[in-house]
């Protein structure tokens, strides 16, 4: 046990005694007696149960978001699940959902207990779902952002139409959308939906719904790579740690595919738990976390390590979020003026209250 564990609970026992005191000068001895033991038992079980945190949670399902598929996922993480469910004293099963809002929704409904996210996904989950960023990803060059991209295959005739030294992919697409197949990841990814939509799109005016011959949402960073080096569409989203990815998962899709556009830098991903975790065993996790050192495990995931984080290192992503809200809002000609600056109103207050 924790020592701030042992000083909440030595407060509880020191609340239970002063109850006792209160309590016996209205009621019999056996009776107060009684009830102060119930309630320093109820209070304690969260802490400890035969020298085991929150003994009542049987076992923990950790979410994870579908980057890739299931079958190149699991690999990657069950060996540290493996090792968190020594270290937390309880079996960890990996929840591994065919989308991200699957992930979202397992931990609004207390199925999911804790997950790995990206950061829309998390600013989402953390809205709705109860979930408290606690550890920050580190890359293996020591970083704690990565970037999204816009893919075409090496053989698509634009290649040719575009600087790739300026990286302005971004610009041929806007202007030539309507010629163009495009595939974003999933609606809830960051750098496969958020980012581009915000950067390429929104910043130039443009409604990606609107303006394709063809838009899809392929569901993964892995689908979305496939269908570009198979020629299924134009252009799609993708990011720099889901294509190095590629280089064991797929090296003959990776050998044909072209980064037209890279984003500003993003946070990178934050794992999170419920808020109504008991705090041992938010200790006991944030701790593993923090001290994991297995680097066969954390090489397999793209990690040097992991880093303490809390909430409001993801607003970036919440600004990113609310501009691009706002620029819709300012380009939508289906909005009456009030109606338009009611939302507007709406938006600015959102992020004045992030700063």
């Amino acid at each position: 046990m924790s020592i701030s564990s042992l000083r909440r609970f030595a407060s509880l026992l020191a609340a239970s005694s002063l109850m006792i005191s209160t309590l016996a000068a209205c009621s019999s001895a056996g009776d107060v007696v009684d009830t102060a033991t119930d309630a320093v038992d109820d209070a304690a079980s969260s802490v400890t149960a035969g020298g085991t945190c929150a003994a009542d949670i049987k076992e923990i399902e950790f979410g994870i978001i579908s980057t890739e598929s299931a079958d190149n996922l699991k690999p990657q993480w069950e060996p540290l699940l493996a090792d968190m469910s020594e270290a937390v004293g309880r079996p960890v099963k990996g929840f591994y959902a065919t989308d991200y809002a699957g992930v979202i929704e397992g931990m609004g409904a207390g199925k999911v207990q804790v997950a790995w996210y990206g950061g829309k996904s998390y600013i989402e989950a953390a809205e709705r779902s109860e979930a408290e960023a606690f550890v920050q990803t580190v890359a293996l060059d020591g970083s704690k952002g990565y970037y999204s991209h816009l893919i075409t295959n090496k053989e698509n005739p634009i290649v040719g139409e575009i600087d790739l030294e300026k990286g302005n992919g971004d610009k041929y697409v806007v202007e030539n959308a309507a010629d163009l197949t495009f595939a974003f990841n999933d609606p809830n990814s960051t750098s496969g939906f958020l980012v581009p939509t915000y950067y390429v799109f929104a910043q130039q005016g443009a409604n990606a719904d609107k303006i394709f011959s063809e838009l899809i949402f392929a569901g993964s960073h892995e689908a979305t790579a496939l269908a570009v080096s198979e020629n299924q569409v134009d252009i799609a989203t993708n990011n720099n740690e889901n294509l190095a990815r590629l280089e064991e998962t797929a090296p003959d899709a990776l050998e044909k595919i072209q980064i037209i556009w890279t984003s500003p830098v993003i946070p990178s991903d934050p794992l999170a738990y419920r808020k109504d975790l008991p705090d041992c065993l938010k200790d006991s996790i944030k701790d593993f976390f923090i001290g994991y050192d297995n680097t066969e495990v954390l090489e397999g995931l793209q990690w040097t390590g992991l880093d303490e984080a809390k909430d409001s290192d993801w607003n970036t992503i919440r600004e990113l979020q609310i501009a691009k809200d706002l620029l819709e809002v300012q380009n939508d000609e289906n909005l009456s003026d009030g109606d338009k600056q009611t939302k507007l109103d709406e938006l600015n207050k959102k992020l004045d209250a992030l700063k």
